[in-house]
């Protein structure tokens, strides 16, 4: 069942949702185009995504934690034929991605406000060719490793939405955190390491544009990870504890 507006904001969501004062164009865009192009997920999920867009796309690719939308934008503009879902629940990356829509008045984009979990819960199966999670926040310390994006709810979920042979590619510069993706999506089942191992995912993707963040790592010596997991055809029923069974 889609999530209501307050049960959404009672999941899991740990970062901060506002920071500096909107300017008076980000307000207004947050007002006027937000809800012209946003996802409601209290209305019934289509079966097919692609009317969620105004204009014929083909494939379709969501990226959870998009930021300023640096990435999101560059992808829409480079690919005008594909469909793309961002989510973002930091209103000011929200507002800043808004601007840069209106701007290039791209109409190949949809967006999400609020926690992923809920979004991903009410997205029929089976329905995007792709998925992006870049630079997700580490949260190093073990007594927060229950919040790191990359769990077993959520590769679930992910599980659930990708076709069988899409994408779920991962960059990171946290080399703790790139082995326990590379852990946990190993022991779920459903994610094939398509790039063999952490230490060969150097190279990142065809018409990568760089992130801010990225930068920022680069410039305090970090090396970043591009990580493509290939969906496989494992059924998700089967989860964990079937994929550990295979292994015994």
């Amino acid at each position: 069942m889609p999530l209501s507006h307050g049960a959404q904001l009672a999941r899991g969501f740990f970062g901060r949702r506002a920071g500096k004062t909107l300017t008076k164009r980000q307000a207004a865009l947050m007002a006027d185009l937000l809800p012209r192009i946003g996802l409601d997920i209290d209305a019934p999920a289509p079966l097919d995504l692609h009317g969620l867009f105004d204009h014929p796309v083909g494939k379709i690719w969501l990226e959870s934690g998009f930021g300023g939308g640096e990435h999101l934008i560059h992808r829409a503009l480079q690919n005008p034929g594909t469909g793309f879902i961002g989510i973002e629940p930091f209103r000011n990356g929200m507002a800043k991605a808004l601007v840069d829509i209106d701007e290039r008045g791209l109409q190949n984009i949809r967006l999400y406000a609020e926690e992923a979990g809920a979004l991903l819960d009410w997205l029929p199966p089976a329905s995007l060719d792709g998925f992006y999670l870049l630079y997700p926040d580490p949260w190093p310390k073990p007594r927060h490793f229950k919040r790191r994006f990359i769990n077993r709810d959520n590769l679930e979920r992910i599980a659930r939405v990708l076709k069988p042979g899409a994408d779920f590619r991962l960059a990171s510069d946290i080399d703790s955190y790139v082995e326990w993706a590379v852990d946990q999506c190993a022991a779920h089942g459903a994610f094939r390491l398509v790039n063999m191992s952490a230490e060969t995912a150097l190279e990142p993707w065809d018409g990568w544009p760089g992130t801010r963040y990225e930068e920022k790592a680069l410039r305090e010596g970090r090396c970043p990870r591009y990580l493509t997991f290939e969906r496989t055809s494992v059924a998700i029923e089967r989860g964990f504890e079937a994929a550990d069974n295979d292994r015994k």
